[in-house]
C-alpha cells in the first residue's frame, strides 16, 4: 500500500497548476510577488480539460517566474462572480495583484505560451 500512497500523494511538479479557492485567492493570487495565471474551470467542461492539459504541459517552463492556479467555478463561485466569469474556460493573467489580461475560451499552445512569456517579462 505504501507504493500507491507515495504515487498518488506526490506534490505537483514546480510550475504545474495548483488549486486555489475563494478563501485562498487573496493570499495566493493577489498578494503574489510574481505574476499569476488563474484558470477558471469546471469538471463538466470538456474545453476546460484541454486548457488544463495545455497549462500542465507548459507550466514547468515558467516555474519561479509565473505561478499557475486553477479555480473550480462550481466550488468557488464568489471569486468567479467577482471577476465576472460567464464562460469557461476563462484564464486571467495577474501582475502585482491586478488583472492585466484574460482569455475566454480555448487558445492554441503557441499563443498561450506567448501570453505567458509576456507576463513573465512584465515582472522584470
Amino acid at each position: 500500500m505504501g507504493f500507491f500512497k507515495s504515487l498518488f500523494s506526490r506534490p505537483p511538479k514546480p510550475g504545474k497548476p495548483t488549486p486555489v479557492t475563494d478563501e485562498s485567492f487573496q493570499k495566493e493570487v493577489l498578494e503574489s510577488e510574481i505574476p499569476v495565471v488563474v484558470d477558471f474551470w469546471s469538471a463538466r467542461c470538456p474545453p476546460c480539460q484541454v486548457m488544463a492539459g495545455l497549462l500542465d504541459e507548459i507550466g514547468p517552463d515558467y516555474a519561479g517566474r509565473v505561478r499557475i492556479f486553477k479555480l473550480n467555478v462550481d466550488q468557488n463561485s464568489q471569486t468567479a462572480m467577482q471577476y465576472r466569469v460567464q464562460s469557461i474556460p476563462t484564464v486571467f493573467f495577474f501582475n502585482k495583484g491586478k488583472p492585466v489580461d484574460r482569455i475566454v475560451g480555448l487558445l492554441p499552445l503557441n499563443p498561450l505560451r506567448a501570453k505567458l512569456d509576456a507576463l513573465a517579462r512584465s515582472n522584470r
